[in-house]
């Protein structure tokens, strides 16, 4: 991709109405497009809201299928736009926390939740692939909030070609260690640390989506931003709702990072064995 992207990422809440979610995204579409923006990020979990609990309960958000009516609709409030979004996807008897991509003309690309912390695994089914896939502003690799802590997911979008990684995310801020202040909790300071480190070591675009305020028993740290391939924090809504909202020549961008130091040509695979997929046992 070539030529100016105007990306935005969104911190807001998101619960189990979904008329006042879609209500919300509406509102958080308009602006962007006002704003003249090409690539939308939405939240993890913003069509029916994250889990109110890490416990496995029974309170779940409301199960959506990728070819259903909700998705249709997202499509249409996108238009011209590229937007992201996360929610509950049901798949036969399955439920998958995931991510769908869209534009006016439907679908683009569509990922499900790998890494599961503490027992979201009570909750839904674990997905098993990371994959990139083209875009009007470029081509796009997408995860979901602990998805980030893992760097092998990043590098494989990466290699896939991923010139812009989007990462959805309900990241809370600590439950056993909480601090008043949000800015310097440790959940913060985490999430932070991982959007700014994966943009860097896989010199890529990075937009980072997060929930705000409360849902259940979850404070979330909001902290939405957009970060540049040599890991430089553009634009940030801090702990606050709001949207990060950044501009910038992306080849001229990605081609500037990857001009003397390229990570991704000067790999050396043969000195990774350890990361070659374990064999399976029949």
């Amino acid at each position: 991709m070539t030529g100016i992207v105007r990306m935005a990422a969104a911190a807001a809440p998101f619960g189990r109405d979904l008329a006042a979610d879609f209500a919300r995204i509406e509102s958080i579409v308009g602006a962007a497009r006002a704003a003249g923006v090409d690539l939308l990020a939405l939240p993890e979990a913003c069509l029916g809201g994250y889990l109110a609990h890490l416990d496995g309960g029974a309170d779940g958000p409301p199960a959506l299928r990728v070819d259903g009516p909700e998705i249709a609709r997202l499509s249409a409030i996108a238009g011209d736009m590229v937007v992201c979004a996360g929610f509950c996807e049901a798949d036969g008897e399955l439920r998958y926390n995931s991510v769908v991509c869209v534009d006016g003309g439907g679908l683009l690309g569509h990922h499900r939740k790998v890494h599961q912390p503490l027992n979201e695994s009570a909750s839904y089914a674990s997905g098993g692939s990371f994959d990139a896939f083209d875009t009007p502003v470029g081509r796009i690799g997408m995860m979901i909030c602990y998805d980030k802590a893992f760097p092998e997911a990043a590098r494989s979008l990466a290699l896939d070609g991923a010139e812009i990684v989007v990462c959805v995310s309900a990241w809370p801020a600590s439950r056993t260690a909480p601090s008043d202040d949000l800015a310097e909790d440790r959940w913060t300071r985490r999430f932070d640390l991982f959007d700014r480190a994966r943009a860097l070591e896989n010199q890529v675009v990075w937009v980072s989506a997060n929930q705000s305020g409360s849902f259940g028993s979850l404070r979330f740290v909001a902290s939405a931003k957009i970060v540049d391939p040599g890991g430089d924090v553009l634009a940030t809504t801090g702990t606050t709702e709001g949207t990060a909202i950044a501009e910038l020549d992306l080849g001229r961008a990605l081609a500037t990072a990857r001009r003397s130091m390229a990570h991704l040509r000067d790999r050396r695979p043969a000195a990774y064995a350890r990361l070659a997929p374990e064999p399976v046992v029949v």
